[in-house]
């Protein structure tokens, strides 16, 4: 309903009448200030003042008399010179002709729809009256550190650049759900993005739909294909898996100019950001750290023409990981210049930074810490213990001779500065202290690339100058650095697998010669493994 078209109608209806506001607002049983603000447009008869108007109509249209009682030098107007049509009274009242506008709610109907409506206003603003409305609107019961991360550390923050790293089992999940809840409820963010890893894609949506009300939207390659999903009515929250959206369809979709920048973005697993530093002062970075560098505003460390821009920056940005250093320092830094590019611009100014300065971008608790609100701990004390056994003979046969294999491979790798042949010999080595068939698994694949390699050699379809190059030029994943959860990258076969079987085609040989040799000793090594599985003797397992 459009104000001034009723106080248009209001205005003509009176003038016909020939009364005054004061005898208007009399005869209706309202006030003259009501009379007035219809006419001046501030506001619209309500339903009773309605059917009191359409009365007056009524007695207009049938002649009578007795509406007068205007100003007593008026006369009463002709009432049927300018008669009112019922489309005019329509257009002033509404196009349903009782004062609703078209498509808006109708006051008038169900009382329980008014009820939740105003219920739904009330709720709007709940956080105005309690700090922690988030948890009570929630299927959740937080406990004090999960409180404490939401409402003391990250709340507060007006531009949010937080990495939390509490121990696994925290609530990690459960407190960034409560996070994006209380900003929703505050109207602070729209638009969050979260990326996790592709196994944790449907609990992320599961757990947000279940414990917050929020309806995740999750977006698969196959969704990018044809429309844009950032750009539909359910795009404002999303779920997406970090390497389906670190190439492909569904990072041109998000560097589309039409799409409209996310407030708010979360990494799960964010340790899973990669970067490295070669000895040679050079960066290399994944897919991944690439698109936390866009999505992040950070420089990019390693420079890469064929990837689409993404032209905004999320203001809020928020990285969840159980395990932040690993012990290694770069990649820890590399997660921290997300954060905050223009304060943690190298390793040094990380190490200087101020530790009050770091509580505004970092949490860290170890579950020992982690208590209830009665003070009880929620987590089991941890015992650690040094378990000895003896292996059997046939079993130290096996592993004095990988140790020696592995030492003379890795000193002399070392020399050469061959990071992946040093990485294959640590595998091998880690290996040999998990069990005989880890052990025996990685000789199988490493002989299996170490005989490709002899063949192409030997066939001349590769030649030693350029197989030397390659082996020095070679840089794999550390696959020790990987979780349990490393998603599926090619078809079934998991991104550990695929970083292990490159790892194990590495080699410190530097001629053909060499590289006969090796595969000669990787045979042995592979057959006394073989049958110190075959005969059972597994002395660790068995303890």
């Amino acid at each position: 309903m459009v104000a001034a078209d009723a106080a248009a109608w209001v205005r003509r209806l009176r003038s016909r009448l020939g009364l005054t506001q004061g005898a208007l607002a009399e005869k209706l049983g309202v006030t003259v200030v009501t009379v007035n603000r219809w006419e001046m447009g501030h506001s619209r008869p309500n339903r009773l003042a309605r059917r009191a108007l359409a009365a007056l109509v009524a007695m207009a249209e049938s002649g009578s008399t007795a509406v007068g009682g205007g100003h007593p030098s008026q006369g009463p107007a002709p009432l049927m010179a300018a008669p009112v049509s019922t489309s005019q009274e329509q257009v002033a009242l509404g196009r349903d002709g009782h004062g609703a506008d078209a498509g808006g709610p109708d006051f008038t109907g169900d009382a329980e729809t008014v009820r939740l409506f105003v219920e739904g206003e009330r709720l709007r603003y709940g956080h105005l009256f309690s700090r922690a409305f988030g948890t009570e609107i929630s299927l959740i019961d937080p406990v004090p550190h999960q409180i404490i991360a939401v409402y003391n550390h990250m709340l507060d923050q007006p531009r949010l650049r937080f990495l939390l790293a509490d121990d696994a089992g925290a609530g990690k999940t459960i407190m960034a759900g409560l996070y994006i809840r209380e900003m929703l409820n505050r109207r602070l963010i729209r638009r969050v993005l979260v990326i996790p890893p592709a196994g944790l894609v449907g609990n992320w949506k599961r757990e947000m739909q279940q414990l917050f009300a929020l309806r995740f939207r999750e977006v698969s390659g196959q969704d990018c294909r044809g429309e844009n999903p950032f750009l539909s009515p359910e795009g404002d929250l999303v779920v997406v898996s970090v390497d389906t959206l670190a190439s492909g369809r569904a990072l041109e979709r998000l560097a589309d100019s039409a799409t409209p920048p996310y407030d708010l973005v979360v990494f799960d697993e964010a340790h899973k950001l990669s970067a490295y530093r070669n000895a040679d002062g050079t960066y290399e970075t994944t897919d991944r750290y690439k698109l936390a560098e866009m999505l992040a505003g950070a420089p990019p460390l390693q420079e890469s023409r064929d990837r689409p821009r993404i032209w905004w920056r999320a203001r809020h940005l928020l990285l969840l990981t159980a395990t932040p250093h690993m012990g290694k320092p770069f990649p820890y830094f590399a997660l921290w210049r997300l954060l905050d590019p223009q304060a943690v611009r190298s390793p040094d100014a990380l190490a200087r930074m101020d530790p009050d300065a770091r509580k505004r971008y970092f949490l860290r608790r170890v579950k020992e810490e982690m208590v209830r609100f009665d003070g009880s701990r929620i987590f089991p004390t941890r015992e650690s213990r040094t378990v000895l056994y003896s292996l059997a003979p046939l079993e130290r046969q096996l592993y004095e001779r990988v140790t020696g294999y592995v030492r003379n491979g890795y000193n002399r790798a070392r020399r050469l500065n061959r990071s992946a042949a040093k990485l294959a010999m640590s595998v091998l080595q880690r290996r040999a202290a998990s069990s005989t068939w880890a052990l025996l698994r990685s000789l199988e694949r490493r002989l299996e690339r170490l005989r490709a390699d002899l063949e192409a050699l030997e066939s001349l379809q590769i030649s030693e100058e350029q197989w030397r190059r390659d082996q020095q030029t070679r840089r794999v994943l550390d696959v020790e650095a990987m979780t349990g959860d490393e998603e599926a990258a090619e078809g079934e076969r998991e991104q550990r697998d695929i970083a292990e079987e490159e790892a194990m085609g590495a080699t410190a040989a530097t001629t053909l010669t060499e590289l006969r040799a090796e595969c000669d000793e990787v045979q042995g090594l592979l057959e006394l493994a073989r049958r110190v599985h075959t005969e059972g003797e597994d002395t660790k397992f068995e303890k």
